[in-house]
């Protein structure tokens, strides 16, 4: 087994291709441990040159509500009516504080998220 850091888009294409001949491999072989350990250094990799941005509030909203199969009206009491609602979901209004710690606890949404600045459409 010979690993070494990923410095470059060619050690990370080589990298991948190891990682796929290896990732069926048993688990506790040597081959294994190798492809944990790869799996790993193109974590990193990935994490420092492909950042994905969290989404804005209302697409993390949108996004909670259909892995949760909500609908609209779920959300109301938590946001303050079938209207608040939609206002909010076509970023027509901002969410309000009380909001925000009503959501957080509903759709299980960290704060940090839904407190990010966004914009409201014309």
């Amino acid at each position: 087994m010979t690993i070494k850091p990923i410095k470059s888009e060619f050690d990370y294409q080589s990298a991948l291709k190891r990682l796929d001949v290896l990732f069926d491999a048993p688990i506790g072989t040597q081959e294994s441990d190798e492809a944990d350990i790869l799996a790993l250094i193109i974590n990193d990799y990935e994490s420092r040159n492909f950042p994905i941005d969290s989404p804005d509030p209302i697409e993390a909203i949108k996004i909670r509500m259909e892995e949760l199969s909500l609908k609209q009206m779920d959300l109301a009491e938590a946001m303050g009516g079938a209207n608040r609602v939609s206002e909010i979901l076509n970023r027509k209004r901002k969410l309000t504080l009380e909001m925000i710690r009503k959501l957080t606890s509903k759709l299980q949404l960290p704060a940090e998220i839904l407190v990010k600045d966004y914009e409201l459409s014309a």
